[in-house]
């Protein structure tokens, strides 16, 4: 099989509490190297990351840094640092299968060989530019899942490096140099997201830096950030408990969580912009299709 190589990025990994040292676990298991793009800051993100690369790396880490134009305006719209960083990280991938993690996204070992299989089946195969993986987005708590229009249920997350894509705006998907969005398979994997599980003043301190990259600088002394209380856990439309198992290296993350919110006991909070959502989730429940779905790609399997 073809050389796989692995890549992220993080900045203020510690600081913000993403499962970061988690994801990089899930990752090298599958792949020959294993690529990280560490953000200058002022935690000790580096040095865990260091740590983590010398104890269980096994000598496939390469790891540099990196300056984030945090004073750049322009830089600071639409996300638009995250897939600068990125793709200084695929830059310096050798592989040809490169698989994407964000410091929140976690595999389970359980998709290893679903993954290996598809990495096999799809090497040779031109129509193919990347793999797909379907999501599963955590809500508050570890128990809390998120399915609804408002949660992407799939994304790109393996590419070919022969296909010359790159990633794009926020660094959620990736592009073809035409252009294009990058034609996928199916890799018969998940990922594990866990944006929103965090303490909820971490969540809160992570809101305003990430609306400061997407909108501009924060006005100084703001109390709220500026896409308001989002990061206030509450009973949204499409919340379910979760019933599976969590990838083992999140194990240890579980049973230190250190904060209470409990779907049961919390009141549904839903404006009336929600009823058309409302309406195709329940359309999807039924028929088993996403109806005006926005694909940041072309499935050819």
């Amino acid at each position: 099989m073809n050389k796989v190589s692995g890549f992220t990025l993080v900045r203020h990994g510690s600081k913000f509490d993403y499962p970061y040292l988690e994801s990089l676990r899930s990752l090298l298991p599958i792949v020959d190297e294993l690529v990280i793009n560490v953000g200058i800051g002022e935690d000790e993100t580096l040095e865990r990351i260091k740590k983590f690369a010398a104890d269980e790396g096994n000598g496939k880490v390469v790891l540099f840094e990196s300056h984030w134009p945090l004073d750049d305006p322009e830089k600071r719209k639409g996300g638009q640092i995250l897939s600068e960083q990125t793709n200084l990280a695929l830059e310096r991938c050798s592989g040809e299968w490169c698989v994407y993690l964000q410091a929140d996204e976690v595999i389970h070992e359980s998709d290893y060989p679903h993954i290996r299989e598809a990495f096999q089946r799809f090497q040779g195969d031109n129509a193919v530019d990347g793999l797909l993986f379907d999501y599963i987005h955590f809500y508050g708590s570890f128990d809390v899942f998120r399915h609804s229009r408002s949660a992407y249920r799939r994304e790109v997350r393996a590419i070919k490096r022969s296909s010359g894509a790159r990633s794009i705006g926020d660094a959620q998907s990736f592009r073809l140099p035409s252009g294009e969005k990058p034609r996928v398979a199916h890799s018969g994997a998940k990922i594990y997201h866990y944006g929103w599980v965090r303490p909820p003043e971490v969540m809160k301190e992570k809101t305003f830096f990430m609306d400061s990259l997407y909108h501009g600088v924060a006005k100084s002394g703001a109390k709220e950030p500026a896409t308001g209380d989002n990061y206030r856990y509450k009973k949204i439309w499409g919340l379910y408990p979760f019933r599976g198992s969590h990838p083992s290296v999140m194990l240890a993350r579980i049973r230190t969580k250190a904060w209470s919110w409990n779907l049961a006991e919390s009141r549904l909070e839903w404006e009336f912009s929600d009823a058309k959502k409302i309406l195709l989730d329940t359309i999807e429940r039924f028929s088993g299709k996403r109806f005006f779905e926005y694909r940041s790609y072309r499935r050819v399997r």
